[in-house]
């Protein structure tokens, strides 16, 4: 009671003018609660939870972002798992449309108001983060007595806005505590991890939407601009603008060195407005260059990298994303391109259409071969063969088999090749251009007629199989070059499927976290990336892609202690990230005080030549905590 009448107290000096060491996104939003809300911090009120009926209504409305924002939630629960933090997706209204808690606490959580259908809008619930973040449109910490409402003063609550691709409010993202340690500072991770989480949300929305058109990504690093852009517009044929993210308007105003609080929107502005470039520039910008290549340059002088993405075809013709079997679903965590050939792969799962998958060594081919085959619903096996692997002078026994003394040692009662094992199911022919180019004619007639002579033998044998083949050679290339033959390349190639390397995959950090999860069962303990060990790995460029990854994963499960995978249990890339003060493991950071903080930062600045972004890079976080640091520290950039 002592506390409540002392928070009380201190919100009436406030509104009698005085000073309060609070920030002042806290301090405004008191103002508003007493002035706007009429609202008294004397009278508590527990937390509203909507009648399902409006709940219903709520959720319907939010339909499509809470399907695009369910992997960014689950990827972001996982990040904290084991630290007590309850994750929600609030509409612009403040009305929770999704939940993530643990089941353990659920009617503490509902009591709280940390729960399915609960109201956090300012109006009703006072200062709080949903509710603060709707009003202002900015990521903040609401902690503790930061709270007007003296029923909510145990929590803190972290939320940052998600935003629509014309720029208005659609939802907020909040990730809350029951209880947590005292200072706010303790809060600051969880800020910097919703912040990254809603701008991942907003991209894949922006993705999602806008498909049928041109899309530019941005990042200020190459290293970041296929893994993890900072913002995305989407153009139209003539180059203006029909979308963008919160990041992507923000930056535009800047490339254009325009003031983005008294600017108008971008969206119906041409591209060249802002940048030194026309819609005629943006092939030049796709993954056909090297990201350091794929540079622009805003009206201001700034420069930024970026990666243009073609128009995809309209998304009239394709299937709902419901249809897509279980296997091949679990292929991606919502990465756009990982998404489209998803559901291309889902129309041949049960066809017996050959299918023929490109994509570099290690990217999961044979992965994509299996998902299609246990999504075919065809009752044989899955038959693989690395057509690499198998020696040129036993190669054409292997595949088609052998009649009793076809030949000196073979067996005496003949034996069936690895082609007709997989009657009735499917064969996957992975590296098919290493098939010896006298080999590829037999293939064909199998393709052609369903059938084989095994080798020695007269009488066709009868196969009813699906044909998978794959290749990181580019086989076009390989007829030209007559390597290999121009009739069997398109019986392979009556469908393609394309997977894209690791690096350009927008859904690293899910895969990221499944490989941990899967090796973490097999492992004798728990076991969770350091946010050191996370950024080493987010920055690695992945020549081997998810073979190379998996590597990576098993060697730091073995290698990690205590549970904690540390730079130092990672492969020779993650030298970089391991402090020079302790080169073999990273300490548990301890809280540093005002003045350590201020020189740690100063240090890191001075480093960094005061490039904001440089320094950004090094102490592990973004550019908006770097300011945020500088502001509250109160360091100032010299002259």
């Amino acid at each position: 009671m002592a506390g409540e009448r002392e928070h009380i107290r201190e919100i009436e000096q406030v509104l009698s003018g005085r000073r309060s060491a609070r920030d002042d996104v806290v301090v405004k939003s008191w103002l508003r609660c007493v002035d706007t809300h009429r609202l008294d911090p004397a009278r508590p009120t527990e937390a509203y939870i909507v009648p399902d009926t409006q709940l219903r209504e709520h959720r319907e409305q939010s339909e499509r972002l809470i399907a695009i924002a369910r992997s960014g939630l689950e990827t972001l629960f996982k990040q904290v798992a084991g630290q007590n933090y309850v994750l929600l997706l609030a509409d612009a209204k403040g009305v929770t449309v999704d939940f993530l808690g643990d089941p353990l606490f659920m009617d503490q959580l509902r009591t709280a108001g940390l729960y399915l259908g609960s109201e956090w809008s300012e109006s009703r619930t006072g200062t709080c983060g949903v509710g603060s973040c709707i009003v202002t449109g900015e990521a903040m910490t609401i902690h503790q007595t930061d709270h007007f409402d003296t029923t909510h003063t145990p929590l803190s609550c972290t939320a940052a806005p998600i935003f629509d691709t014309r720029g208005e409010l659609a939802a907020v993202l909040d990730i809350s505590l029951l209880r947590s340690p005292q200072p706010k500072v303790s809060q600051n991770l969880a800020l910097h991890l919703v912040t990254a989480s809603a701008r991942r949300i907003e991209l894949a929305n922006l993705m999602a939407q806008m498909h049928s058109e041109w899309v530019l990504r941005f990042s200020r690093s190459p290293e970041f601009l296929d893994v993890d852009p900072e913002a995305a517009i989407a153009l139209d044929a003539s180059g203006r603008i029909l979308g963008t993210t919160r990041g992507g308007a923000l930056l535009l105003a800047q490339a254009g060195g325009i003031d983005w609080r008294r600017s108008p929107s971008p969206i119906g502005q041409p591209i060249s407005r802002y940048l030194e470039i026309s819609v005629d520039d943006l092939p030049s910008l796709t993954r056909g260059r090297p990201t350091e290549e794929r540079l622009v340059f805003g009206r201001s002088g700034s420069a930024l990298f970026a990666h243009a993405i073609e128009p995809q075809l309209p998304t009239a013709r394709r299937a709902p994303v419901e249809i897509v079997p279980k296997p091949i679903g679990e292929l991606s965590g919502g990465d756009p391109a990982m998404a489209t050939m998803q559901m291309r792969a889902a129309k041949l799962a049960r066809t017996t259409i050959p299918v023929l998958i490109h994509g570099e060594t290690g990217s999961g081919k044979e992965y994509l071969a299996r998902a299609i085959h246990d999504s075919s619903q065809r009752s044989g096996p899955f038959v693989a063969i690395n057509c690499a692997a198998i020696p040129e002078h036993l190669i054409e026994s292997e595949l088609f088999g052998h009649i009793a003394g076809a030949f000196t040692g073979a067996t005496a009662k003949g034996r069936k090749g690895l082609i007709e094992s997989a009657d009735g199911g499917t064969l996957f022919l992975d590296e098919i251009g290493d098939m010896p180019y006298a080999m590829q004619s037999r293939l064909l007639r199998v393709i052609a007629e369903r059938e084989l002579i095994p080798v020695g033998g007269v009488v066709p044998r009868q196969v009813d199989i699906k044909i998978i083949s794959a290749s990181h050679h580019d086989l076009r290339k390989l007829v030209a070059e007559g390597r290999f033959r121009e009739d069997l390349f398109y019986r392979l190639n009556a469908a393609s499927l394309a997977l894209p390397a690791l690096r350009e995959r927008t859904d690293f950090e899910w895969l990221l976290d499944r490989l941990v999860d899967q090796r973490a069962r097999l492992a004798v303990q728990p076991v969770k990336l350091s946010p050191a060990a996370r950024l080493a790995l987010i920055r690695h460029s992945w020549p081997g892609n998810i073979r190379e990854l998996a590597n990576a994963i098993d060697l730091a499960v073995t290698l990690c202690e205590d549970g904690i995978i540390e730079p130092a249990d990672l492969p020779d890339f993650a030298l970089p990230y391991l402090t020079p003060a302790s080169p073999a493991r990273l300490a548990a950071p301890r809280a540093l005080s005002p003045e350590e903080e201020r020189a740690a930062l100063l240090d890191a600045l001075v480093a960094a030549g005061w490039n904001i972004s440089e320094a950004a890079r090094r102490l592990g976080v973004d550019r908006t905590t770097v300011h945020r640091r500088m502001k509250r520290l109160r360091l100032d950039a010299p002259n």
